[in-house]
């Protein structure tokens, strides 16, 4: 079932009520631009993305935008059976714009194309919550009713390699990095350092470039290297 939130971030982008959920070579199409652009808002895996997105840009020279909603902050709401509400907190989850290599790590072999935009959306939103009464082995104790968009906290528009490299610290990272130098340098966790080495790698901004112990290196591709401009204490 849609929830409020999809419906919103639709009329948010569309140019009328007639621009949205359109029809086009077969495709159920979110929203379309006053430019024409066509938008699809994708809170799933950019994953579910990639047959799509190919054959849209594929048959003619379209104009295709990805929104990727990524909730910054969310308030949760518990109501009972007649919507009225129990209970409200804030979650103590929080995510920043850097939460999008989460997601292209499903879509770096997609990503970037000719007239593909991904459009991050940091949000805020509201989770409308209902207790489930009775046995909840195996089940969550609540269940989800729907989802509000609140507001806009941040936007990042990627259109090439040149945007992701510039979201990252790679002035910082020596000319050899291994994932750990990444994911200290972004002050995240190493698992986090090894999907963006994945997705610069897959996206062809670096390559291996040899070993340090059990730890492959990588490098940026010469001509990405160039626009880089180097910290002086990087080794």
């Amino acid at each position: 079932m849609e929830t409020s939130l999809h419906r919103d971030l639709k009329r948010l982008y569309a140019d009328n009520d007639s621009s949205i959920e359109v029809v086009i070579d077969g495709f159920r199409i979110d929203a379309v631009a006053s430019c024409g652009e066509l938008i699809e808002i994708q809170h799933a895996s950019l994953g579910a993305l990639r047959s799509k997105t190919h054959e849209l840009l594929g048959k003619a020279r379209r104009r295709l935008r990805i929104v990727k909603p990524i909730i910054a902050s969310k308030r949760v709401t518990t109501v009972d059976g007649q919507g009225s509400q129990v209970r409200s907190r804030m979650s103590p989850k929080k995510c920043d714009i850097l939460e999008y290599f989460m997601e292209l790590v499903h879509f770096s072999n997609t990503f970037p194309r000719p007239r593909l935009t991904l459009e991050i959306l940091l949000i805020e939103a509201e989770e409308i919550r209902q207790d489930r009464v009775g046995a909840v082995r195996r089940r969550k104790k609540y269940r989800t009713l729907d989802q509000r968009f609140l507001g806009i906290v941040g936007k990042l528009e990627l259109r090439n390699i040149g945007d992701v490299l510039a979201t990252l610290p790679m002035s910082h990272l020596p000319n050899r990095f291994d994932t750990a130098e990444m994911a200290a340098a972004l002050d995240r966790p190493r698992w986090f350092g090894q999907k963006v080495a994945y997705c610069l790698r897959q996206m062809g901004a670096v390559e291996i470039c040899g070993k340090r112990g059990n730890s492959q290196l990588y490098k940026l591709k010469p001509r990405y290297m160039r626009a880089v401009k180097r910290d002086p204490q990087a080794a």
